[in-house]
C-alpha cells in the first residue's frame, strides 16, 4: 500500500489565543493585512477588535461575504486585495469566509475571474498571498485544508476548486470564538465535521494518518457536539469540537469527500439548505450503502468510537440529528418525490468516484425515494 501526506499549515490553538494576535503578526513578520469575513463579525466587534489588536499590522476590512460565498465575492475581494497592495489576509468566521479568502488570495495575482478556476478553463501558479484563518464555527476544517467551494448564482451551482495555495500558511484556533455561535449554526456545522470524518475514512483513497484523524474527530462529535448545542457557553464542549474540526480537516484533507458532501451541492445552492444539514441528510444512507465495503472497514470505524457495527452508527447518527433539531426528510426540506429525477442529475462531480460502492442514479433515486 503506498500513500503520503502532507500539511503545510502552522497551527496555534488555545482559548484566549486570538488575543495574541499582534504578536503572532510581528513573529509571522507580516504588514498590511486585510481582514475578510462575514457582516456578522463585523456586527458582533470581532473583525474590529482583530483589526485594533493587530497593532497597525491590518489596515482593511472586506466584509460582504455571504452563505456560500460567490463568483461575484470572490472577484470583488481580490480586487480590493490589489487596489491596496494588500501584503496578508486573515479570514474570519465560518467556512464561507475562508473559502472565499483562499481564492481570493490566489486570483488577486492574475487578471482574470473565478469562474475560470471553478470551471477548470485554467489552474493557479504557485504565485498568492499569504493566508491566515481563524475559524469562529467548529465545522468546516477548512483552516487545514487546500480546497474552496464557491457558489455560481446564475447556473444554480456550488462547485469546489482545489489548489495548494489555498492551504493557509497559519491556523489560529481559539475555541473562546466558538461560544456565541447559535444553536443550529452549531449543530449544522459540527454533523459537517461528523460528515468529513467518515468520508475521509471511507474514501478510495484513505490512508493511515487521515484514518485516525477522522476516528479521532468522530468520537469527539458523538461525546460533545450535543453538549455544546445544548450550552454554547460550555467552553469543555466547545473545545472539544474544535479540535475535532480540525482533526476532520485532516481527514479528508488528502482522501476528499464523496456522497455526502456532492449531495450537498444542489440542496445549498437549489433549496437553501445549511451546508452541514445538507451534508447530513444523506450520511446515514451513505453509511448505510457502504458499511460492508473493503472487507468492513466501516465496522472497525464504529468499534473504535465505541459502536457496535456500521448499522448502529447510522442508528446513531439519525438520532444525533432528530436531537439537534436538523431535518431528516426530503419532504421536510419542501423536496418533492416528483422532484427526485432531476435532483439525481444535479449530484454529479468526481468526487463521487471516491465512494467505495459505485453510485448509479438507480442508487441515488433509491436513496433519495427512502428520504421521503
Amino acid at each position: 500500500m503506498y500513500w503520503n501526506f502532507k500539511l503545510p499549515v502552522e497551527i496555534e490553538f488555545g482559548v484566549g489565543i486570538v488575543d495574541k494576535i499582534s504578536s503572532i503578526l510581528e513573529k509571522q513578520n507580516l504588514n498590511n493585512g486585510i481582514i475578510i469575513s462575514s457582516p456578522f463579525s463585523i456586527r458582533n466587534g470581532l473583525a474590529k477588535k482583530i483589526m485594533e489588536s493587530s497593532g497597525g499590522r491590518i489596515t482593511h476590512i472586506y466584509s460582504k461575504i455571504v452563505p456560500n460565498p460567490t463568483i461575484e465575492n470572490v472577484d470583488e475581494c481580490a480586487k480590493v486585495i490589489k487596489e491596496n497592495n494588500i501584503a496578508f489576509a486573515i479570514s474570519l468566521g465560518g467556512g464561507s469566509p475562508l473559502d472565499c479568502a483562499k481564492a481570493a488570495c490566489s486570483l488577486c495575482k492574475t487578471d482574470d475571474s473565478i469562474t475560470e478556476y471553478m470551471y477548470g478553463r485554467k489552474i493557479f501558479t504557485n504565485t498568492c498571498i499569504p493566508l491566515i484563518a481563524i475559524p469562529t464555527t467548529a465545522g468546516t476544517g477548512s483552516e487545514v485544508t487546500n480546497v474552496a467551494v464557491i457558489s455560481d448564482p446564475v447556473a444554480n451551482k456550488k462547485l469546489p476548486i482545489v489548489s495548494n495555495n489555498f492551504y493557509p500558511k497559519l491556523a489560529i484556533v481559539d475555541p473562546k470564538l466558538t461560544v456565541s455561535v447559535p444553536r443550529q449554526v452549531t449543530a449544522s456545522t459540527g454533523l459537517d465535521v461528523l460528515s468529513q470524518a467518515l468520508e475521509g475514512y471511507w474514501s478510495k483513497n484513505h490512508q493511515p494518518i487521515c484514518d485516525a484523524a477522522a476516528i479521532s474527530a468522530a468520537k469527539l462529535v458523538m461525546d460533545s457536539l450535543e453538549k455544546a448545542y445544548m450550552d454554547g457557553e460550555n467552553i469543555d464542549a466547545r473545545t472539544k469540537m474544535c479540535e475535532a474540526s480540525l482533526l476532520a480537516g485532516i481527514a479528508f484533507s488528502i482522501p476528499k469527500t464523496s456522497g455526502p458532501h456532492v449531495c450537498s451541492y444542489p440542496l445549498t445552492s437549489i433549496y437553501n439548505v445549511p451546508h452541514g444539514e445538507a451534508c447530513a441528510l444523506t450520511l446515514d444512507k451513505f453509511l448505510l450503502i457502504n458499511a460492508d465495503a473493503e472487507n468492513g472497514r466501516l465496522h472497525n470505524f464504529a468499534r473504535a468510537i465505541g459502536l457496535q457495527d456500521a448499522y448502529e452508527l447510522a442508528d446513531h447518527i439519525l438520532q444525533l440529528k432528530r436531537n439537534l433539531g436538523m431535518r431528516t426528510t426530503i419532504t421536510e426540506i419542501g423536496i418533492k418525490e416528483t422532484e427526485i429525477e432531476e435532483l439525481v442529475k444535479l449530484c454529479k462531480h468526481n468526487n463521487l468516484k471516491l465512494n467505495p460502492v459505485p453510485i448509479t442514479d438507480e442508487l441515488l433515486t433509491e436513496m433519495f425515494k427512502s428520504l421521503v
